[in-house]
């Protein structure tokens, strides 16, 4: 069984019908996008509960091997893409799923979860979210990317083919290419 990560929750109500879990970039932590929620000004009657994770500490290959939170090593990068650890993807969509199946047993059924991320938290939110067996509610991937087309594409659930998924990105992010 996995283990479930190191978490930040925040209900915006008494009972939560929905919930957002959100994955930070390379680097960072759950405290990354916690700020975001009372800027949403949702509506007091909308009760949400985002669930912040933080990633595992890892050596990342592309940074000098410095041990950092990461969703899973960046082997090499360049202009042409990026070569990944596979099995550090398989690993962190499994503790998202692990998330899901928590939320799902609290009450929040999966077809009203949705996986928001930034970077490479949102290369995750991609892929955990299009090969998650049952439907989910969608994606919001923030200046992000697949990490491995031809990984999510052996994987994927025909079941999220109409999945629901609000993309965006920064007009001067130079990290990762608007591509």
């Amino acid at each position: 069984m996995t283990q479930l990560l190191e978490t930040i929750e925040i209900n915006t109500g008494t009972y939560p019908t929905h919930a957002i879990i959100w994955l930070h970039g390379l680097g960072a932590n759950a405290n990354d996008f916690v700020d975001i929620v009372p800027l949403l000004n949702l509506p007091s009657s909308t009760a949400i509960k985002f669930i912040f994770p933080n990633a595992p500490e890892i050596a990342v290959t592309v940074n000098a091997g410095y041990v950092m939170p990461a969703w899973y090593d960046i082997l090499e990068m360049n202009a042409l893409g990026r070569k990944v650890d596979h099995a550090g993807i398989v690993a962190s969509v499994a503790h998202i799923a692990a998330l899901i199946k928590q939320q799902s047993a609290l009450g929040i059924p999966s077809s009203h979860i949705f996986l928001a991320g930034f970077s490479q938290g949102g290369a995750i939110a991609y892929h955990a979210a299009l090969t998650y067996p049952e439907r989910l509610a969608g994606v919001i991937a923030l200046s992000t990317y697949i990490p491995d087309p031809a990984q999510l594409e052996v994987a994927f659930n025909p079941l999220q083919s109409q999945l629901p998924v609000f993309a965006a990105h920064g007009l001067y992010d130079n990290v990762v290419a608007p591509t």
